[in-house]
């Protein structure tokens, strides 16, 4: 049985969200599935090979495991991958990110990762909500099975899209290991993509990690922070770390006009090693967004020992387990369960020590070894 797996956002340079959800399947799939025969459908990447190993990025692939480059600048998988399905068809094909090829085989797997455009459509243009909800659509009739990613999305599924709840799995993402509880230290100058530097020396802050556009709630967490210092006179500064997306400019106009726009600093996109080091220094992780499909970046705050406060929506409460939930469209409930966590010492180190647990129910290695058992099932 030959097995076709989408691959084409597993390898960007600077991966975010649903990038590293390919990724991190895709690694922790290959001792699973190292005894069948795997394609790899990219876009660009290539094979390394060193001391007759080979490697894609800094996957080392078993023998069995090829790799097929489709350099197709627009509609890559709708014509790329499909007419790689019309040529060279599999037997099962995993799309590890909503969108099936219009020519699939039978057994199609396809992951949703939430329709968070269909409950915050402000935050999406016209285009996009079009297009996604289209796609989408057309994946979950298409695909034989369904994959999403939290109870919360398959409720979506079934509720606005009418699809039988007996073809959805639901298999919950990770994070990765290599976040680890440490002591907190000293920041070091921290070094960005940007070429930006900055130092937070040893001032306390607040964090917020995703990308800065309208849904993840930054104008709210902007106003959270105003009312913190004028209310309480905390010490902090607000730190958001991210790139820019759907309604940014409206975000920069608020941190331009703030009168605390000198302790706002906003860090570009920012690495692994750098996400560590800014998580595990956080006094407190903000993350009172609007919709999340399933939101990974509360098990890595909680994997770094720092208390969060998120949304009460969507996924965030079977996720988060043991956080601080607010209602995000209150930015004064946001700024008082920040203060909370602050001030209140038994209570923070309650909140760090039930969501260390609350993390542990999650790993990358879990995810894919029901994503391996449900490939190899199809086998049968």
């Amino acid at each position: 049985m030959f097995i076709g797996i989408d691959a084409s956002r597993a390898f960007v340079k600077n991966r975010t969200g649903i990038e590293e959800y390919s990724y991190q399947v895709i690694k922790n799939l290959r001792d699973k599935l190292n005894g069948h025969e795997v394609v790899l459908y990219s876009r660009n990447s290539k094979l390394a090979t060193c001391n007759s190993r080979r490697y894609l990025g800094d996957i080392e692939l078993p023998e069995k495991w090829s790799v097929k480059t489709i350099k197709l600048p627009y509609l890559w998988t709708q014509l790329g991958l499909s007419l790689e399905m019309l040529l060279r068809p599999v037997d099962i094909l995993f799309i590890s990110a909503h969108t099936v090829p219009i020519i699939h085989p039978k057994n199609t797997i396809v992951v949703i990762h939430g329709l968070e455009y269909e409950f915050y459509p402000e935050a999406y243009s016209r285009w996009e909500r079009f297009y996604m909800r289209r796609v989408i659509k057309n994946s979950c009739r298409w695909a034989k099975t369904i994959i999403a990613v939290s109870k919360n999305t398959k409720r979506d599924l079934v509720k606005l899209y009418g699809i039988q709840a007996g073809k959805i799995r639901v298999i919950c993402e990770g994070y990765n290991r290599n976040f680890q509880r440490e002591k907190k230290l000293k920041l070091k100058n921290l070094k960005f993509n940007s070429n930006f530097k900055f130092q937070i020396s040893n001032l306390p802050y607040l964090l917020f990690i995703g990308r800065l556009e309208k849904r993840k709630n930054i104008t709210g967490i902007i106003k959270a922070f105003e009312i913190l210092k004028e209310k309480y006179n905390i010490p902090h500064k607000l730190v958001l770390a991210g790139m820019p997306g759907y309604g940014y400019e409206s975000i920069e106009y608020l941190v331009l006009s703030s009168k605390y726009k000198g302790e706002i600093i906003k860090t570009g996109y920012v690495s692994e090693e750098n996400k560590r080091e800014l998580l595990k220094n956080a006094d407190v992780f903000l993350f009172p967004t609007f919709y999340e499909g399933f939101g990974l970046p509360i098990l890595e705050a909680q994997s770094m020992g720092t208390p969060v406060v998120a949304g009460d929506n969507s996924s965030i409460p079977e996720v988060a387990g043991f956080a601080l939930l607010v209602n995000p469209h209150n930015p004064k409930e946001i700024a008082e369960a920040a203060y909370k966590l602050i001030s209140d010492k038994n209570l923070r180190d309650d909140i760090i020590k039930k969501g260390y647990k609350n993390m542990k129910r999650f790993s990358w290695e879990k995810c894919a070894n029901s994503i391996a058992k449900l490939l190899t099932d199809k086998m049968k």
